[in-house]
């Protein structure tokens, strides 16, 4: 028998999991078992903060509904999303558009509608256009890409926030590209929001003085057989929040604005041109960050 102290116990501990099957299990937890106890003896934590911790934790995994993912909003306005990003993108053979951020509001099962189609169900502002081009990296097109759009509404909210989400399906939709790559939709423009602040992440967000703000923006998850899934958004540059997004996930090259465009495919109407690069696809490879809710809430059943 060892008799532990701070340093020791973190030792015994790896000891105890040296023998986990799986060495990709087995090199996750040894690199969170040391990060952890080191976050522990840096910040002296006292055993009535780590309580406090656990009931944090606690709080966000009951904030989770098939409509909310808690967890999710925590790792954005933590930067931890971000950061999987960048690190997923890096070690990627080759990069296409700048990838943005799913978020805790993607949700599956949109309606499949025709090019020109308006997302919205009564708008109540004049819809833009939102058009452009799906090639590859050497300006080929990319026919038949699927392309999946969500959005909040022109009053800033997303249908999964609807007291009844279950029933509701707006703001949202997919579309396919034609033959030559082209896509085009209609709607609002978003109105830029806060996160959830009723919750336990949004408490820890004025704890520390933060505004909550994500800018105005419509999120797009692009995909097609052989390339690279594209997670990624397009962002207003006259939103006042465009220099702080509490979630981390604005970039420079995907900063948009809407405006008269005598070659949008629908005249008359205020218009956003934008063409994505979809980067070939490695096995298995993958962009996406997040899920829909209700998935992951099913996965935990």
């Amino acid at each position: 028998m060892q008799d532990l102290d701070e340093f020791t116990v973190t030792e015994a501990a790896l000891a105890q999991m040296a023998k986990t099957p799986d060495p990709r299990l087995k090199e996750i937890m040894d690199a969170a078992v040391r990060h952890l106890h080191a976050f522990a003896r840096e910040v002296r934590l006292t055993p009535a903060e780590w309580l406090t911790g656990i009931q944090f934790l606690t709080a966000v995994g009951q904030a989770c509904t098939p409509f909310r993912q808690e967890f999710i909003l925590l790792a954005d306005v933590l930067g931890v999303s971000a950061l999987v990003n960048a690190m997923h993108d890096k070690k990627a053979r080759e990069l296409g558009t700048q990838s943005s951020l799913l978020g805790p509001f993607y949700r599956e099962g949109a309606p499949e509608l025709p090019r020109g189609a308006s997302i919205v169900a009564k708008p109540s502002v004049p819809e833009i256009v939102i058009y452009g081009r799906i090639t590859n990296n050497q300006g080929a097109p990319i026919p038949n890409a699927l392309v999946q759009v969500w959005q909040t509404s022109e009053h800033g909210l997303y249908d999964l926030q609807a007291e009844n989400a279950a029933e509701v399906m707006d703001l949202r939709a997919n579309f396919r590209a034609d033959a030559d790559g082209h896509y085009h939709f209609r709607t609002v423009r978003p109105l830029g929001y806060s996160i959830p602040m009723d919750g336990p992440v949004g408490e820890m967000v004025r704890q520390q003085n933060r505004h909550g703000f994500r800018p105005s923006h419509i999120h797009f998850l692009i995909g097609c057989e052989g390339y690279r899934e594209l997670v990624t958004a397009l962002y207003f540059a006259d939103d006042e929040h465009i220099d702080s997004d509490t979630v981390f996930g604005v970039s420079g090259s995907l900063v948009v604005n809407a405006k008269e465009d005598p070659d949008s495919p629908i005249p008359g109407l205020k218009a956003v041109r934008y063409d994505f690069r979809l980067a070939h696809a490695e096995a298995g490879d993958t962009g996406r960050v997040g899920a829909d809710p209700s998935k992951l809430m099913k996965a935990a059943e």
